[in-house]
């Protein structure tokens, strides 16, 4: 197993009570095709229009195109020049959405996806358990992906494959995963019942990597829904936190393996590229591919409050622009606080159990270690803020039963 360096350590904390879902609108997801380039004048091609009916999970003004917000007296307003064709902004805790655009617009999700095959993969797989990669887990990597750099014949740990996939955004160590979990086609049929449990109901799964694939979409309210989930399990918490790490490189007969650093290509939380590491920030993935632009879920805390963003092809181009958005979002969403009225909510997993308010929510795994069990009953996302990072306060962890409002969780059931 490498021995990890990591800049960020999580802390525990709770998801509480999510709330009612409202009815969905019907909307067939399209099949995602490249932008078209410049027109012969060299100005450049006019954006896609959102849909006019959206899907209504969370609420009737996140099926509404346009940005929905309710700002209160003193509230300060939505960041000027925001060019992300979707977004949203919500607590992580409560689910209150602060404010959203386009929020169910059903768009290429690039390496997001990879939030989706973690939550769904992660808790089947001992994180000590070492596997031997082969040629043909391999043969599947689509040309040009991002890799991590994982060799046939070679052992490595699930441990080690997961710091992979988070750090590296690796394509070779989703497909040896997947190979690990019975195949590419079995995870992407899990990764599909796992979205309809969350009530996810944007995304449709084509690979499990996220690659670019005709017909996969999701959407930034499904891609908030899936860090939130994702963020109450522990392992997903550490491997999505983690700055730098140490990966296996080559093992020559007789000496010790090598190993090489490997960094996470967040770069809200590593300051790459020219940008300030965003104070508070826990994760959790970015993503850029032809069809989806850029794409990223961020995760932040500032005092008490978390709150999620996910921001899906800025418009404006260049490699910062998604993050920069996310930090500009994050920042209102921090001074908003208490200072909006919601335009909807984040939704409980169909299964939640809402009939009493005496019964906590159960995972929808029974994977204890994975789950985060022992630490606040398996429920809670890590924050804890430090000068820009995220670092070990003593004593500092928290966490409460998130408890599911009585009875509402299972209306949305067989909604479509």
């Amino acid at each position: 197993m490498s021995a990890k360096k990591t800049a960020l350590t999580v802390l525990s904390a709770a998801l509480p009570a999510l709330l009612v879902p409202a009815l969905l609108a019907p909307a067939a997801f399209a099949v995602p095709t490249p932008t078209p380039p410049a027109d012969g004048k060299g100005q450049p091609p006019k954006a896609p229009a959102p849909p006019a009916s959206m899907s209504t999970v969370g609420g009737a003004s996140l099926g509404q195109p346009g940005t929905q917000v309710n700002l209160l007296p003193g509230a300060p307003a939505l960041p000027a020049n925001l060019t992300g064709r979707s977004w949203i902004v919500a607590d992580a805790e409560t689910g209150e959405v602060l404010a959203a655009h386009n929020a169910h617009w059903r768009l290429p999700p690039a390496s997001t996806m990879k939030m989706l095959f973690a939550d769904t993969v992660l808790p089947g797989l001992p994180k000590d358990q070492v596997h031997k990669v082969t040629d043909q887990e391999l043969d599947g990597v689509g040309s040009g992906s991002s890799l991590v750099g994982i060799k046939e014949d070679a052992e490595y740990s699930v441990h080690d494959l997961w710091l992979g996939v988070f750090l590296r955004s690796g394509n070779d160590a989703v497909h040896v995963l997947s190979a690990m979990n019975g195949g590419v086609e079995k995870t992407v049929k899990d990764m599909q019942a796992h979205a309809e449990e969350l009530q996810a109901l944007d995304t449709h799964v084509v690979s499990p990597d996220g690659y670019d694939a005709p017909g996969q979409v999701s959407s930034a309210y499904d891609l908030t829904l899936i860090a939130r989930s994702g963020l109450q399990k522990q392992d997903f918490r550490e491997y999505c936190g983690t700055a730098s790490a140490k990966f296996p490189g080559r093992q020559e007969p007789g000496k010790p393996r090598e190993t090489f650093e490997i960094q996470n290509t967040n770069r809200l939380m590593t300051g790459a590229g020219g940008l300030s590491p965003y104070k508070g920030i826990a994760g959790v993935k970015n993503g850029n591919t032809t069809m989806a632009g850029s794409t990223f879920t961020g995760a932040a805390q500032r005092g008490d409050k978390k709150l999620l963003v996910t921001v899906m092809n800025p418009g404006t181009g260049g490699a910062n622009s998604v993050y920069e958005e996310t930090a500009d979002l994050l920042d209102w969403g921090f001074a908003a606080s208490g200072k909006v009225k919601p335009v909807g909510e984040l939704v409980p997993p169909k299964s939640a159990d809402t009939t009493s308010h005496g019964s906590p929510a159960q995972s929808h795994e029974n994977n204890p270690s994975a789950s985060g069990a022992g630490s606040g009953g398996g429920i809670g996302t890590a924050f804890g803020v430090a000068g820009g990072v995220l670092a070990v306060v003593a004593g500092g962890a928290y966490a409460v039963n998130r408890r599911w409002p009585r009875g509402r969780g299972r209306r949305a059931r067989g909604q479509v």
